[in-house]
């Protein structure tokens, strides 16, 4: 007699040899790496993260995986999954990222520069700033550039600082606006894909108050 397993498969957490990709020279070497140890990560977490988040978003929601297609010589410095209602593309919308450079895993609310209507955004968000700013906690952290791994914390901040980095989100062409977490790299949290997914939606859900904000301004 067969016994069926009706347990929850353990969803996948990442290892020191995820990060270590990043430390591979050469492009061909990297997105080899990246093809075969992060990628069916991202494609596992991801569909999970839909599945909880669709219902808070009231909206079908897509996942996207970071293909890199454009880069010829350089190697990426990080890679990452990108969560929107567009099946196309998530460039040009409000989106959730989950990512890792060599050192940290990002979980954001990504506005990145692409988004045409970023300058209505973010005149949305400053006529809002009150409730943007208690929807975001301090213990979070907030970048201006999805190409770089500095972040500030939101603890230090206060008015003035989210009136500065949403201004210049309205008004610099290339500023962007990403909202999250960090985890570094060694914390235990990510070798538990369960618990990695938990911390990671439970993120997003806090941040999807300005998500639906965004979305709602053309």
């Amino acid at each position: 007699m067969t016994t069926t397993n009706l347990t929850t498969p353990v969803l996948p957490g990442f290892e020191p040899s995820d990060f270590q990709v990043f430390q591979l020279q050469g492009l061909e070497e990297r997105m080899q790496g990246i093809d075969s140890l992060i990628r069916p990560k991202f494609r596992a977490i991801g569909e999970r993260l839909i599945a909880e988040l669709a219902p808070l978003a009231g909206k079908e929601l897509h996942l996207h995986i970071a293909k890199h297609a454009r880069r010829t010589v350089n190697p990426p410095k990080d890679t990452w999954l990108a969560i929107c209602d567009n099946k196309r593309g998530y460039k040009a919308h409000p989106h959730f990222q989950l990512g890792l450079f060599d050192d940290h895993l990002f979980i954001w609310l990504a506005l990145i520069y692409e988004v045409p209507n970023k300058k209505s955004i973010a005149a949305g968000l400053l006529e809002n700033l009150d409730d943007v700013i208690s929807a975001v906690p301090d213990v979070y952290v907030l970048s201006m550039d999805h190409m770089k791994k500095e972040s500030s914390p939101i603890s230090g901040l206060g008015d003035e600082g989210w009136k500065a980095a949403l201004t210049r989100f309205r008004d610099v062409q290339k500023a962007e606006l990403l909202i999250g977490r960090h985890v570094q790299s060694e914390d235990a949290l990510l070798r538990n894909g369960d618990a990695l997914l938990e911390y990671a939606a439970s993120t997003y859900e806090t941040l999807m108050p300005l998500y639906r904000m965004a979305c709602s301004y053309k």
